[in-house]
């Protein structure tokens, strides 16, 4: 017998939703290995046939794919495309026993004709519109990002500098370090990164601040002048987007600067003060501990975001950017602290002006509710990437226990929201790649090409490229290594080729099904499919100490399919067999 409190469907969810204004995506989950097959009865509300003593309901009925597991549950998808763009629809499980159950919006009840002429019983989605259908800027999901940590990334300009900056790269950096990078310095290697082949590059925050993270903003409308002014600033948007590149910078909306203009006067006239209500004070006069910070952070007071005047302040700041410089996304900090209704307000505000801005938001926890539509496009998605770093480099977690909080996480988000994600393995605020993987370069390569061939847009750390290394901020945030003989030639150049891959196999890496085809803890072997339309790529990873060898007979393409060595792009043929040796991966294509 099915255990029926593991059926779940929750409708107006990431269960039920529109995907592009005319499909509508359907899941529901069961409990593992309950259900032999789930079928979809769905159909117009209103259409109805004739039948002997009256009209009936004119239903479809539909198979569902298996598309998921966990460790606890299975996933079932459909999609349809209602005609008249009105649904209602429910389920008829099929358990491993035969036992046959009809689940719908009043829950479980025996399957028979009766049950399924109760139209009340019916989930509905009443109407499919394209104004409530979550949608992503295009761009992105085929955008390959380089994040750049301003400060040390390339001094170009030695007059910038400020007075005590330390000579480039001459020391592992310590909390008050500068070393001189600036906007002219990434000006300088745009070949670079053009010749490595990323799309767009994400700035950490470039407004005046007194450190050299700037995290603690003193003015939003200021550049930095160790990093340069506006028209240095306008030159870089420039130099980009005519490259066919685009750009994303950091705004720290939840708290400002402590020698911000703004808390300073709260500080001198305290409940005089017209900012006071700009912030979260408890009490007057202002002491260490009676205002509200990021986390304990005593020079980073927190804005009081549904305050009418700090909403216009930061909604203007915005749009300055968007429309004085053509910026093309915002990633925006600690943006799990700021309240729901004024993100809903800078959706509105900033996708008005330019409707094809990628909104960002940072946040280290499952993100639904900020999700929906109506706020961000996408996250940074560590709760997606973790699991592969500890299955590749910690090897804390099985390889079947990767895969399932991969999917998990999958199924919690509709597809639309996964194919825009913002996936990364690490950033200016986690251990650096290279270092998480103990030195070991085939680990963070492995990582790399598993990380890549996901569903999302993948994003690289500056220096992860070259081999660099380092632990936990403020070792993350080395400077940029430039001498070629100090460079990881072998690492850029696979990397480079990763990159082209990504590109090259774009449809069925962002839009392509995602099928695991073996999950063998023993040996350490995994292997898992990406296809779209009559396209396909089979990644084998060997994470074993045992060479592996795959019959491509044994694999699902058609005869009549063109088989390739996807990495090497050299013709294979299905009678070959190829051998994925440990610690390494190999990819093939058919088409």
């Amino acid at each position: 017998m099915m255990e029926y409190a593991a059926i779940h469907h929750q409708p107006f969810s990431s269960d039920a939703y529109s995907y592009d204004g005319r499909t509508v995506h359907i899941k529901i989950r069961t409990k593992k290995g309950d259900a032999d097959q789930v079928r979809l009865i769905w159909g117009d509300p209103y259409e109805h046939v004739p039948a002997e003593e009256s009209s009936r309901w004119a239903a479809h009925d539909m198979h569902m794919k298996k598309m998921a597991e966990t460790e606890t549950h299975d996933y079932w998808f459909a999609e349809v495309a209602p005609p008249f763009r009105r649904l209602q629809y429910g389920f008829v499980l099929t358990g491993t026993d035969h036992e046959d159950i009809f689940f719908g919006s009043s829950g479980v009840c025996p399957y028979n004709e009766k049950a399924l002429e109760t139209i009340h019983d019916y989930f509905k989605f009443p109407f499919v519109h394209k104004a409530d259908t979550f949608q992503a800027p295009e761009w992105v999901k085929s955008t390959v990002w380089y994040q750049i940590f301003p400060e040390r990334f390339a001094n170009g300009r030695e007059d910038l500098s400020p007075e005590n900056a330390l000579p480039w790269g001459s020391k592992d950096p310590e909390v008050h370090d500068f070393f001189g990078g600036d906007l002219q310095g990434i000006i300088d290697k745009l070949d670079y990164l053009q010749d490595l082949g990323v799309g767009g590059i994400y700035l950490t925050p470039i407004f005046s601040a007194p450190s050299n993270h700037k995290y603690d903003t003193l003015d939003y409308y200021t550049i930095d002048p160790h990093f340069g002014d506006p028209e240095l600033f306008r030159t870089l948007v420039s130099s980009l987007h005519q490259r066919g590149m685009r750009i994303m910078l950091d705004a720290v909306f939840n708290h400002i600067g402590s020698a911000s203009p703004q808390w300073q006067d709260v500080l001198k006239h305290g409940e005089q003060s017209r900012y006071k209500d700009w912030f979260h004070i408890h009490s007057f006069p202002v002491k260490e501990n009676n205002y509200d910070t990021f986390a304990f952070t005593r020079d980073m007071p927190k804005l009081n975001t549904s305050n009418p005047e700090v909403q216009t302040y930061l909604l203007e700041i915005a749009l300055y950017w968007i429309r004085e410089f053509d910026i093309d996304g915002w990633r925006l900090d600690v943006a799990n602290e700021v309240d729901h209704a004024f993100w809903k307000k800078f959706r509105q505000v900033v996708s008005a002006e330019k409707p094809d801005v990628y909104i960002l938001g940072e946040i280290w926890h499952r993100a639904d509710p900020w999700l929906k539509g109506d706020e961000f496009h996408a996250v940074m998605n560590y709760p997606f990437t973790e699991p592969m770093i500890e299955y590749f480099a910690d090897r804390t977690i099985s390889a079947s226990q990767m895969v399932h909080r991969l999917n998990a996480h999958l199924m919690n988000g509709m597809q639309q929201v996964n194919e825009a994600m913002f996936n990364l393995l690490d950033s200016h605020d986690t251990q650096r790649l290279l270092t998480r993987c103990r030195q070991d370069e085939q680990k963070a390569r492995s990582l790399l090409a598993f990380m890549f061939a996901q569903t999302g847009s993948p994003c690289i750390y500056y220096g992860t490229e070259i081999g660099l290394d380092g632990g936990n901020d403020p070792l993350c945030r080395k400077c940029m290594i430039w001498e070629e003989e100090k460079q990881n030639q072998e690492l850029l150049k696979f990397m480079k080729r990763l990159i082209a891959l990504r590109k090259q196999e774009h449809d069925v890496l962002t839009h392509g099904s995602l099928e695991w085809n073996l999950l063998d803890d023993q040996s350490d072997l995994i292997s898992f499919s990406r296809a779209v339309s009559e396209k396909k790529l089979i990644y084998f990873f060997n994470q074993g100490s045992e060479v592996r060898h795959v019959s491509l007979r044994d694999l699902d393409i058609e005869s009549d399919m063109k088989i390739y060595d996807a990495w090497t792009e050299k013709a294979l043929h299905l009678a070959d067999a190829i051998a994925v040796h440990p610690g390494e991966f190999v990819v093939v294509g058919a088409s």
